[in-house]
């Protein structure tokens, strides 16, 4: 298996693009910031649909309470999953076990333990605020088969992470790097260079973007192997600044430059 899911083949010209992840709200974004931002598990399907029509391999899931807050309810997980596999049984999906500022190390496990995901994205840094839980959250994903994306947001993650591997807190084929460019601010952006700021690694990896040179980023990885992440959970922007009309035309304006059109 080759990237952090399976690299593909478009059918069309022969073209091996990388795995593409829609990330569509995030933890702190909502209709506010963009109408066209999916809130509610209808919006969410919808915008799963829409997606995996032009080209998205797979969902990175976050869901929100009545207040249309970030949340790590499992039954919401639950019942969004099954949605989403329902209306779109080719994508993938990955939960966030983000914490948000709002969430501990506890409230993670328990979201890990009661959902059972196949696939789940889990940030070092988050983990490291309860070290004497580390074993034990990453040993529960391997018991119960949940794959485990780790996310980075500097070297001193990817010290950390390789520390877990060398001494068997993380799984030997707890493999899989999300890498963070930029920082959830106002005003982020991303630069392809921000790349250079985190070691080279042969472990699959894929990365995210912040702000109107998000897929100039994704661009310039893939074109180092890596997978990508894209969405309004990072940026809601096409390279001239105009907000993208929804997820789904940030993902095949993508899909397109990656084809080369």
């Amino acid at each position: 298996m080759s990237g952090t899911k399976q690299q593909h083949e478009d059918s069309n010209n022969g073209v091996v693009l990388p795995y593409i992840l829609v990330a569509p709200n995030g933890a702190r974004r909502g209709h506010d910031d963009h109408a066209g931002l999916p809130v509610t598990l209808d919006e969410i399907v919808d915008t799963a649909r829409a997606c995996s029509e032009v080209g998205a391999n797979g969902l990175h899931l976050h869901v929100r309470d009545d207040l249309g807050a970030h949340s790590l309810d499992a039954g919401r997980y639950r019942e969004t999953i099954a949605e989403v596999q329902r209306a779109v049984p080719s994508m993938d999906i990955q939960i966030t076990t983000e914490a948000a500022g709002v969430f501990d190390v506890p409230a993670q496990f328990e979201c890990l333990k009661r959902v059972q995901p196949s696939w789940a994205s889990i940030s070092v840094r988050e983990i490291a605020r309860a070290p004497e839980m580390a074993e034990s959250v990453y040993a529960l994903c391997a018991d119960q088969g949940t794959r485990v994306q780790h996310i980075l947001y500097d070297a001193a993650d990817a010290e950390l992470l390789s520390e877990w591997q060398r001494i068997g807190t993380v799984r030997a084929d707890q493999v899989d790097r999300l890498l963070v460019l930029g920082r959830y601010s106002t005003d982020q952006e991303s630069t392809p260079e921000d790349l250079d700021r985190f070691p080279t690694h042969q472990d699959p990896w894929m990365i995210c973007a912040f702000g109107s040179q998000e897929h100039d980023c994704l661009q310039a990885a893939a074109f180092r192997g890596a997978d990508v992440r894209v969405g309004f959970e990072n940026s809601l922007t096409n390279p001239e600044g105009k907000p993208w009309k929804d997820n789904a035309a940030s993902v095949a304006a993508l899909v397109n430059r990656l084809k080369g059109i």
